[in-house]
């Protein structure tokens, strides 16, 4: 019987989108996401964080590309991405991002009432953030379900914002 059938029909169900960072699951409901692609080329910007892996162009639409890999301090040791990665385009109200991963996301339907709150000691440790909105466990698998829309800060957002938009003008006057 599929994941999804063994809940009462009643129940809320949500739709997320999980993938890997590390060796955990991430879960990202399914409307913050606009659309998942192979990775498109990706130009440094100057003076961002060493997350922020630069700017691409997807579908028109200049974008910053994050590693949350990188961000959360979850990439082993010495361990490189591999060549082909994919990006999850996040949208939100004044910005849309691009989150890089290592494997294809996969969407999961999952009741709400199985996304038990982060313990409290983990949000204290995200103090400016709360971006973690709960752990979700079926069967053996633990996900992390993260909104995205509080995952980067208002000083982040104001510099990936300013850096998208000059880079975009700028390539719209050499046209």
């Amino acid at each position: 019987m599929p994941e999804s059938e063994k809940y009462s029909k009643q129940e809320a169900v949500i739709q997320l989108i999980v993938f890997r960072l590390g060796e955990e699951e991430y879960g990202i409901r399914i409307e913050q996401v606009k659309e998942v692609t192979i990775t498109p080329e990706i130009a440094r910007m100057p003076k961002t964080p060493p997350f922020v892996k630069g700017i691409a162009n997807l579908r028109g639409d200049i974008i910053a590309v994050i590693d949350l890999e990188e961000r959360f301090q979850l990439r082993p040791a010495g361990e490189e991405l591999p060549a082909v990665t994919y990006t999850l385009a996040i949208e939100a109200k004044d910005y849309t991002i691009g989150i890089m991963v290592r494997e294809v996301p996969q969407p999961l339907s999952i009741p709400v009432s199985i996304i038990e709150k982060a313990p409290e000691f983990i949000q204290d440790l995200n103090i400016h953030d709360k971006y973690i909105e709960g752990i979700a466990k079926i069967e053996d698998r633990i996900i992390v379900v993260l909104d995205m829309l509080k995952l980067l800060t208002p000083g982040e957002i104001m510099q990936l914002q300013s850096k998208g938009e000059s880079s975009a003008a700028a390539a719209r006057t050499k046209a």
